[in-house]
């Protein structure tokens, strides 16, 4: 178990102490006013904690406190460490970015494409060219969600038993299956499209590997960087430090709401989303990440891997809202690539909020973020949880209270 403690007072590390107080002002009024249940946020600069902030519940109903160690369902914050893991499993050469996912999951051989069409009546086409590893980091792949109810794809994966993204009583290997037996959205490599995609990529690692996707990232990651909390599960002695989680209703106040279930080894294991983990561990990671592939002397990636896991990967150097699929072309995602896993910022003069051009990162459903910024060497995490039913401003905000800390 670890504590994420303060380390510098945030003057020493350049930044602005007024500054870091609006934030905390900000977020304790959504608690307050009961919109978030609480809070933890954290901000480092030079490798060391400058801001460190708790506030209200975990679990409101029971009246215990967000702590240092409290747990967290950190959902799509999984996508960057299992993108790790395959990038690590490159570097050993024993896959490559343009090899074939077929190579290693057969059962995506012969990709079929939607031409037109909905229900029995879509219509679909051979793919022209193979569905790539380099797709599936890049989520140009052509997969999508079933809960996203924008394209008849989408209906065919809810018809498939998919809507949470998992097959009903199937593990990886089968769901993937069940992925690998429905039409593409588009060709791959031709749009960009928040998707299925790294939950493909956690099968392929356990196929290479030899290892479950669980086992793997316990050996080669979490062991190695010292994430002592992270995981697919709780045990019984974790279970009390477990954020509740919490939806929105109709005013915007939360409720409680179910969760996957994290007691015992999920049948599922899903690199998409089925990760677990507290704040200190999830700073390890980014720390690892801001040093360029290495933490007190442990190197998982060289530092060439990690520029080019950081680097926008999406053609011509666009942003989403250009290359994007019909959903994803909004004004959030203008001035945002995408890169091997994470968010990109291309062109922080469009983006929604303040944002340093390089900055790289992703967030989670439970309204959980990071993001490191090697332009000012800093690292931001925030954590509440909470599953949101609208569009809301935790993310905008807590950017632009942010951006206003740094001195320099």
């Amino acid at each position: 178990m670890g504590h994420l403690r303060q380390e510098i007072e945030p003057r020493e590390a350049g930044l602005d102490p007024k500054a870091l107080a609006r934030l905390d002002q900000h977020f304790s009024h959504l608690v307050d006013d009961l919109r978030l249940p609480g809070y933890l946020v954290s901000v480092s600069r030079h490798g060391r904690v400058a801001h460190l902030t708790t506030y209200g519940h975990r679990d409101v109903e029971a009246r215990l406190p967000v702590e240092t160690d409290t747990l967290w369902r950190i959902y799509s914050m999984t996508k960057p460490v299992t993108s790790v893991a395959a990038l690590m499993l490159l570097e050993e050469g024993r896959l490559r970015l343009d090899d074939p996912v077929a190579r290693f999951l057969p059962a995506f051989a012969d990709p079929r494409v939607y031409v037109s069409g909905s229900g029995a009546d879509i219509e679909t086409r051979p793919a022209g060219q193979p569905l790539l590893i380099r797709h599936l980091l890049t989520h140009t792949s052509g997969l999508t969600f079933g809960f996203y109810h924008s394209h008849p794809v989408d209906a065919l994966y809810r018809d498939a038993g998919l809507e949470s993204s998992v097959a009903p009583g199937a593990d990886l290997a089968g769901t993937c299956d069940v992925y690998a037996g429905l039409p593409l959205q588009f060709e791959p490599g031709t749009e960009w499209n928040y998707s299925v995609s790294t939950n493909v990529l956690g099968r392929l690692i356990e196929v290479v590997s030899g290892q479950d996707l669980d086992v793997f990232l316990a050996e080669r990651i979490f062991g190695p960087l010292g994430m002592t909390d992270a995981g697919f599960c709780v045990t019984d002695e974790q279970a009390g430090r477990l954020a509740e989680l919490y939806g929105e209703d109709a005013e915007g106040r939360i409720t409680p709401i179910a969760g996957l279930p994290l007691h015992g080894r999920p049948r599922f294991l899903s690199g998409s989303g089925g990760m677990v983990a507290s704040a200190y561990d999830y700073h390890r990671f980014m720390e690892m990440l801001r040093r360029r592939g290495e933490l007190d002397g442990v190197r998982l990636l060289k530092p060439e891997t990690v520029d080019t896991m950081a680097a926008n990967h999406l053609p011509g150097g666009v942003d989403r809202r250009t290359f994007g699929s019909a959903l994803h072309r909004e004004p959030g995602n203008a001035g945002l690539g995408f890169g091997l896993g994470v968010s990109v910022v291309v062109d922080p003069e469009i983006t929604r909020s303040p944002s340093s051009e390089g900055a790289f990162g992703w967030s989670g459903v439970a309204s959980t973020t990071f993001w490191v910024d090697p332009r000012h060497d800093l690292t931001v995490q925030f954590y509440t949880q909470v599953r949101p039913t609208s569009s809301h401003s935790i993310y905008p905000e807590l950017k632009r209270l942010v951006h206003e800390a740094v001195l320099g």
